[in-house]
């Protein structure tokens, strides 16, 4: 190239920053170019005449960058050139320090934005906390304020500035759950208001580190407390009643009367959280899912939720609905009335499951067995009856015979007729294995095509 066309090339490309013919023996053709910054300019040796070097630099207010050559001429070249360089290097230096300063104040805030920003659309404004503030407010996340463990994280106790309290889900490293199931717990929840649904306050985000801040739950979960003897006996029958009462009217919400149809997917014990006066909250929507529209179903290749919850047809085929959830808040009816766990209730006899036991005493006309000795003093019969019933109708073999929601409020506050249930779906503990295995399963051996990940919550 002459000089022309190298002023051209290097014109034309934004990182070039210098550029100079190297050899005047070539006849004024030749172009060196430099990109980026000046860190190859050499000190030569005391010489008379030098070649010319073009560097460009700051544009002044009234134009564009531009061009501008120094002439370097002997020692005092020299000299220039180190000032030019040195000043390229100083505010390259001063800029890079400024911007990881910046970065530094509000990364919180920035990295926040980038990933929720993706679901902008989908997701109602929530508050974004920064992770300094969440971290002072937990004190480090100190062990001491560490209220319990599940499938996403470590959930901890924490005071922010103005004495609020707040629970804080913080995504573990080797959680079997990750980013798409926080933004999932983030677009679901954040549009649903409901008395009986746990608020999420805002969340945080900074690089691997991904929280969730609800409203704190003085008393926890409701599993420590049903299946607990001592904290079992602060559950009278009322209170047990209104919880089963709340945790429906949560069902109705999510499945009627939200903005989206909302199928949970992980009704559990310990995914109902108390308030301080013992109102039920349901919480952790990491997996459930929203439908619009007239959907109420889907299906899934890989099954997620917590064994013994779960209703056949989700276990088998992966498909759920909202009769799964309603299977799933069956076996919690049974569970709130007798103090124990379907999971791992066998009954030596004949090996019933909880569900089994449930059905022979109902079948027998000897229901007021199953409650629980806690509280047995002080339930009234008819609604212990009539909570029974509704729990093994929810729990029945076929997703067409369970009732929808609003039916199971009428039928708990007796405002509506009881059909004579049937036969609960896992009426033996091996049918309950058997769940493990999917329903395509082939004479050839072919099992455990659907991975059943248990998921426990704090």
């Amino acid at each position: 190239m002459n000089m022309q066309e190298c002023e051209a090339q290097c014109l034309a490309n934004c990182t070039c920053m210098a550029y100079t013919n190297p050899d005047a023996s070539l006849g004024g053709r030749g172009c060196l170019l430099w990109f980026g910054e000046l860190i190859d300019i050499r000190v030569y040796p005391e010489v008379k005449s030098g070649r010319d070097i073009f560097v460009r630099i700051a544009a002044s207010n009234e134009s564009v960058a531009q061009l501008s050559y120094i002439k370097k001429r002997g020692a005092n070249t020299k000299i220039i050139i180190l000032v030019i360089v040195a000043g390229v290097l100083l505010i390259g230096f001063t800029t890079s320090w400024l911007w990881h300063v910046r970065k530094g104040n509000n990364h919180d805030e920035s990295m926040e934005e980038g990933v929720i920003s993706k679901r902008q659309e989908e997701a109602m404004e929530l508050p974004l906390f920064t992770f300094s503030r969440i971290a002072n407010a937990t004190a480090n996340f100190s062990p001491d304020n560490k209220l319990g463990e599940g499938g996403f994280g470590p959930v901890y106790k924490g005071v922010l500035e103005q004495g609020h309290h707040v629970a804080v889900k913080r995504l573990s490293r080797n959680s079997s759950q990750g980013l798409d199931e926080f933004r999932n717990e983030v677009i679901c929840i954040s549009k649903l208001q409901h008395r009986n649904l746990v608020k999420l306050l805002g969340c945080c985000i900074q690089g691997d580190e991904k929280l969730l801040i609800y409203e704190y739950m003085p008393n926890k979960s409701l599993d420590a407390f049903i299946f607990d003897k001592a904290q079992g006996m602060f559950l009278d029958w009322t209170r047990r009643f209104n919880i089963i009462k709340g945790i429906a009217r949560g069902l109705v919400y999510l499945h009627q009367d939200s903005r989206f149809r909302i199928i949970h997917r992980d009704l559990k014990a310990s995914n109902i959280l108390l308030d301080q006066d013992m109102n039920p909250k349901i919480s952790d929507f990491g997996i459930a899912r929203s439908f619009g529209g007239n959907e109420s179903r889907g299906n899934t290749e890989i099954v997620v939720g917590t064994y013994g919850y779960m209703s056949p047809e989700y276990a088998l085929d992966g498909i759920f609905s909202m009769k799964s959830d309603v299977f799933s808040f069956g076996v919690l009816v049974l569970e709130i009335v007798s103090g124990k766990r379907n999971r791992r209730f066998t009954q030596q006899e004949n090996n019933n499951n909880l569900m089994g036991y449930t059905w022979n005493l109902y079948n027998e006309g000897r229901s007021m067995e199953l409650v629980d000795a806690t509280f047995a003093e002080s339930c009234h019969p008819q609604e212990v009856l009539r909570s029974i019933q509704v729990g093994l109708l929810c729990v029945q073999q076929n997703a067409g015979d369970r009732p929808n929601m609003s039916s199971v409020i009428m039928m708990l506050s007796g405002e509506h007729s009881f059909p004579q249930p049937k036969q609960p779906a896992y009426f033996m503990e091996g049918d309950l294995f058997a769940a493990n295995f999917s329903a395509s399963t082939k004479p050839t051996g072919s099992i455990n095509e659907l991975t059943i990940t248990e998921v426990d919550a704090r």
